[in-house]
């Protein structure tokens, strides 16, 4: 759907999950595109493409915000088709470039549904670099880490739209940070951007005016919500290892325990390194 002048959201389900991932499109001369979204999504964008009348070759430049399979999964497709470059920061570019590396370091159960192939990484931003859309369109990058650790917002100020992957975690939503307080500070830095117009996060559908910043707000209230759970619950049962712990921290949050992974016990062993710490916030 097309929700600002030039940004076009496309939404895309996990299989046999409520779950799912954005994928978004800027419209301008050439099409830049903000992540790709998982392999199985490939007819879903190259239809919308085609149906709002662009051709999937227009597409010049695909940015990733990270480098997770639900992020890269059509990426290799993408470049085939348009023979568009692909950039992302740094710290992400092994696991862009090597799928079966990020599989072995961060496996998953629904890894080799999601992504297939490896893709080269044409250009390494970092924190402040400025990308060249055409017509006269720009997007700046904002180093957010906290979800990864080379994690890159994106600021489109023709919109006054701001894509930010996974750095925001959503209220209510799993918790999935490596980083507490690179977190933290990452909201903080968006949140310190005036004038925006539109949120476009991967785990929230897309969110304009007053709210933008409203969930940032949220989500810095979320992540002390999961702190606490861990502290109450590590001090009614100490023994609990990792797992058991992480499984009554999802009962607080009222998330069912079939959503438990690796990846949220990781998050939720990065509040157990601070549980002697009241706030998270106070830093």
């Amino acid at each position: 759907m097309q929700v600002t002048e030039h940004v076009h959201a496309v939404k895309i389900p996990f299989p046999a999950s409520t779950r799912f991932v954005y994928a978004y499109l800027i419209y301008g001369k050439r099409i830049c595109m903000v992540d790709s979204g998982i392999v199985s999504a490939r007819e879903m964008i190259l239809n919308y493409l085609r149906e709002t009348g662009r051709d999937p070759k227009e597409i010049s430049l695909l940015v990733q915000t990270h480098s997770h399979a639900d992020h890269i999964g059509l990426s290799a497709e993408i470049r085939k088709i348009s023979g568009c470059k692909v950039a992302a920061h740094g710290a992400e570019k092994g696991w862009i470039e090597d799928v079966e590396l990020q599989y072995r370091e961060r496996p998953t159960a629904t890894f080799r549904s999601y992504v297939q192939s490896s893709v080269e990484v044409d250009l390494v931003v970092k924190d402040g670099d400025t990308l060249d859309l055409d017509g006269g369109l720009t997007l700046e990058t904002i180093h957010t880490p906290g979800h990864s650790s080379g994690s890159i917002s994106y600021l489109f100020l023709a919109d006054g739209a701001l894509f930010s992957g996974d750095a925001i975690p959503p209220a209510g939503g799993l918790p999935i940070y490596s980083d507490i307080f690179a977190t933290i500070k990452s909201i903080r830095k968006l949140s310190g951007i005036r004038g925006l117009k539109a949120l476009f996060s991967s785990w929230h559908d897309p969110i304009q005016g007053e709210k933008v910043y409203q969930v940032m707000d949220e989500a810095l209230a979320y992540i002390q919500k999961v702190h606490d759970l861990v502290r109450q619950e590590k001090e009614k049962f100490p023994a609990l290892n990792p797992q058991e712990l992480t499984i009554r921290v999802l009962q607080g949050l009222a998330i069912p325990e079939t959503l438990l992974s690796p990846i949220v016990i990781t998050a939720i062993e990065a509040h157990l390194q601070e549980s002697r710490r009241l706030s998270v916030l106070e830093t």
